[in-house]
């Protein structure tokens, strides 16, 4: 297979800018990191620093086109919409995701070689532990914007994404893409070896690092995406524990007690004292002033007709949408709808001049997610499975809904057997689409109607934060985007445009891109 650069122009893990470009030569700072702290220090950059977040909500059916008569401030978040190949530059792009990325692996990279270099003592194990994680993740996080879903049909021949794991010091290392097979084998691995030595004592704020619980819940929802179910399970129960009730949002207090405050309800959902919330990255992104309560990104949003058809406005076994706490205290324009959980805050670097960059927190694992996960996890097992799914979501129920509603797992089959699936020209809207996997199935019947019931409720959940366009890849659903004054574009269930193109500069360099009709 062609080999190729990693980065056109490689940019230092240890320095960053709030903007996307690359440094112009990467210095060799390996003899530099040689203690415990700085070390510890190190780790805070391998976490990106940029999101995907913008390209997934636009790319999913959370979006419709409002039309023309609203202006676009950005390229990037109108041909994430489109499923134009992104060849924009700014904080939201592909290649700002992909140098973030990149960038943070380099970080861990860095530090895995100065451990080893150091003979791999014992009082850096959790170092080492933080370095792998924050590895898997990077990858993971880039194969679920850039690459197909995984397919173990199909694995051993889908394009994956490089797996870095030695530090750069050379300006022009090579790189192949590999197979989705060798990568999901890549990011296991290095789970599988990271997660017994995560150790909460060596942070001083847990929740803006790999703790944990963050770990296995990440580890949870890897192994939900490779098919492995068991895995699922056991890492979501170590996130859960015994009483996982506990560890739910407390979602009466934020929308109920604080009146119409949005920054202060804000700032309680990705509060690092919340139990629920296990890792919280901050980001630079406009996604926090495009999809919440500004007067900006009206263009392209998640609109009153698709929050009262298919998400929060919707009804649901709750009866009336206001049974739904998060959904109960909504901002918006029949453009876009917002819920409690997502804020916009400005860095001055010139606050005379008003300079700086629009900032945003996202909660990248929580325990609400992680619970969902092990619920589809057990009705993917087989149907003996659904009643421990069941068991699940009334748990998430407890807490989502007006006075905790309690269902059966025939209550659930009942409620989503007789809803219609939405039909691809939108003329109505529904909760509940036609499923198209690849690479596993999901039976007729009581399994498919609560697979139904975890996609509806897993798009409630993760509104605004990315997730629904992987759960649209892993299950193949179809979607259509109106376009005004157009005729819909359907992405087919086979659509290679599921598969976000590499950034453009990567591509140049010899990247293979990935494949367009």
């Amino acid at each position: 297979m062609k080999k190729s650069l990693l980065y056109t122009v490689i940019g230092s893990a240890m320095i960053f800018t709030s903007c996307s470009d690359f440094l112009d030569t990467m210095p060799d700072n390996r003899a530099e990191i040689d203690t415990e702290n700085k070390i510890t220090s190190l780790l805070v950059s391998a976490y990106p620093g940029n999101t995907e977040v913008v390209m997934a909500e636009m790319a999913s059916d959370n979006a419709m086109d409002n039309s023309a008569r609203f202006t676009v401030e950005s390229e990037e978040h109108e041909d994430a919409y489109l499923w134009n190949d992104i060849t924009g530059t700014n904080n939201d792009s592909p290649k700002s995701f992909w140098n973030a990325c990149y960038s943070a692996i380099s970080a861990a990279n860095h530090a895995l070689a100065a451990i080893e270099e150091m003979g791999n003592p014992a009082n850096l194990q959790a170092q080492r532990g933080e370095a792998l994680i924050c590895r898997a993740y990077g990858h993971f996080a880039l194969a679920n914007i850039f690459c197909l879903p995984y397919n173990p049909e199909t694995a051993d021949k889908d394009l994956g994404i490089p797996y870095a794991e030695v530090p750069e010091i050379e300006v022009a290392p090579l790189y192949e893409r590999g197979t989705m097979k060798e990568l999901y084998a890549h990011i296991n691995r290095d789970i599988e070896e990271g997660l017994p030595l995560i150790n909460d004592e060596i942070y001083t704020v847990p929740k803006y690092h790999f703790n944990r619980k963050a770990a296995h819940a990440f580890a949870a929802r890897f192994n939900l995406y490779y098919h492995n179910y068991d895995k699922v399970i056991e890492y979501a129960n170590v996130v859960l524990g015994s009483v996982p009730a506990k560890m739910m949002k407390n979602w009466n207090n934020i929308v109920m007690n604080t009146a119409s405050n949005w920054d202060v309800r804000v700032d309680m959902y990705i509060s690092a004292s919340e139990a629920a919330n296990l890792l919280l990255l901050p980001v630079t992104s406009s996604w926090g002033y495009w999809g919440g309560p500004y007067n900006l990104g009206r263009r392209y949003g998640h609109s009153k007709e698709i929050c009262t058809g298919e998400t929060g406005r919707a009804n649901g076994m709750w009866g009336a949408y206001s049974n739904l706490l998060p959904f109960r205290n909504m901002w918006g324009f029949d453009e876009k709808m917002a819920t409690t959980k997502i804020g916009g805050y400005f860095f001055y670097t010139d606050k005379v001049n008003g300079i700086g960059y629009r900032k945003n927190v996202i909660l990248a694992f929580s325990a609400d997610e992680t619970l969902l996960c092990r619920a589809e996890a057990y009705a993917l097992k087989g149907e003996s499975f659904l009643d421990k799914a069941t068991e699940d979501i009334n748990i998430w129920l407890s807490s989502h809904t007006l006075g905790g509603l309690q269902v059966s797992t025939q209550d659930i089959v009942d409620y989503y057997g007789a809803i219609p699936c939405m039909p691809l020209d939108n003329s109505t809207r529904t909760v509940k689409k036609e499923l198209n996997p690849r690479g596993f199935t999901v039976n007729e019947g009581a399994q498919k109607e609560m697979i139904q019931c975890l996609l509806h409720l897993r798009r409630i959940e993760t509104i605004h934060e990315g997730l629904r366009w992987q759960d649209i890849k892993r299950y193949g659903i179809e979607i259509s985007h109106n376009r005004d004054g157009l005729a819909n574009d359907i992405l087919k269930v086979d659509d290679p445009r599921r598969a976000m193109q590499l950034p453009q500069d990567v591509i140049n360099a010899g990247l293979e891109a990935n494949p367009r009709f």
